[in-house]
């Protein structure tokens, strides 16, 4: 198991962890709004149920480490940099979105000025290559830290596997953060595994592993830069569940009629962003007038990125082929 005592979050932290949760929120919304309005392009993905993940996770990187995200950790592109009006003009199909208008959603949005790899639809493809880029750092014998996320669904494939072995084999300072959120697209966790908990795969390679609750963004910070620091300082690698439920479809488009009632109605009940914010005024960080003035501040800020989005140009069908590769 790892040492679950990673550091805690300042209260000036956990002030800019809930802004990150908040605008993450925000523009979630507002790009399912887009979608729905038929203004948006191609397919989206809802983070609602992430958020404490995908920010917790990101926050506990330093600058130079590098992370593999997915589709449903837009908390931490924002993290890392990634800028609202980048990810809606990404969104409306615009020459200033960060694939510059040759992907529709998350897909592709990486950006290595930032130190994001972007990712493809397949999973766990990212995973090999933030264990390339932990290994080069290993080499070079630099201080640095790869993370990536991946799925429950992905912990069924035979790369999750061979790069947690080989991970493990080179004690390459890796961190996997699996998000385990009950479905892997429409086939639930039972019906997926006949074990209860992933981390045991982890373990099974050798690879120091725990569980976290996934709607609890400190425990997530905690045991994210525990992991970091772990690996930061020869540790190798490390394995964290974090254990969730995907509030909405896979992808909107997807009513998700095939979950339960009862089971959505539980999770809600542990909304991550509404159970941090409660943690705030029961501790005295935060007031309602300052976590109102946040919500504010995020709503002004992914407002400026869907003019921003709106007014941007189109690319150029000159440019088609450019920054697209094919074997």
């Amino acid at each position: 198991m790892l040492d679950p005592s990673g550091a805690t979050l300042s209260d000036a932290q956990r002030r800019e962890v809930h802004y990150w949760m908040r605008l993450t929120r925000t523009l979630d919304d507002q790009i399912i709004s887009l979608w729905k309005q038929g203004r948006g392009l191609g397919g989206t993905f809802s983070q609602r149920g992430h958020e404490a993940i995908s920010v917790g996770a990101g926050f506990a990187l330093d600058p130079d480490d590098v992370v593999a995200p997915m589709h449903r950790d837009m908390g931490c592109y924002l993290v890392r940099g990634m800028t609202p009006a980048r990810l809606l003009a990404s969104q409306l199909g615009r020459a200033t979105g960060v694939n510059g208008g040759r992907d529709a959603n998350l897909h592709g949005c990486g950006d290595l000025n930032l130190n994001i790899i972007g990712f493809v639809s397949h999973l766990p493809q990212s995973m090999p290559v933030a264990l390339g880029s932990a290994m080069a750092f290993q080499y070079r014998e630099e201080p640095r830290v790869a993370m990536t996320f991946v799925g429950d669904g992905s912990s069924n494939t035979g790369l999750f596997h061979e790069t947690l072995n080989l991970a493990a084999v080179h004690n390459a300072p890796l961190v996997v953060i699996v998000e385990n959120n009950q479905y892997a697209y429409s086939t639930p966790l039972h019906q997926q595994m006949a074990i209860e908990d992933i981390s045991a795969r982890g373990a099974a390679q050798g690879v120091p592993s725990q569980i976290i609750d996934g709607n609890d963004v400190e425990a997530v910070y905690e045991a994210a830069r525990g992991a970091v620091e772990r690996a930061r300082s020869g540790g190798g690698p490390s394995l964290i569940e974090a254990k969730t439920m995907r509030m909405h479809g896979h992808a909107i488009h997807d009513g998700a009629e095939y979950v339960p009632d009862e089971l959505l109605a539980t999770w809600r009940k542990l909304d991550p962003l509404e159970r941090f914010e409660k943690t705030l005024r029961r501790s005295g960080v935060c007031d309602d007038r300052a976590l109102e003035a946040v919500t504010a501040r995020c709503r002004a800020e992914v407002a400026a990125g869907v003019r921003f989005a709106e007014e941007s140009d189109w690319p150029d069908p000159r440019t088609v082929a450019q920054g697209v590769y094919a074997p």
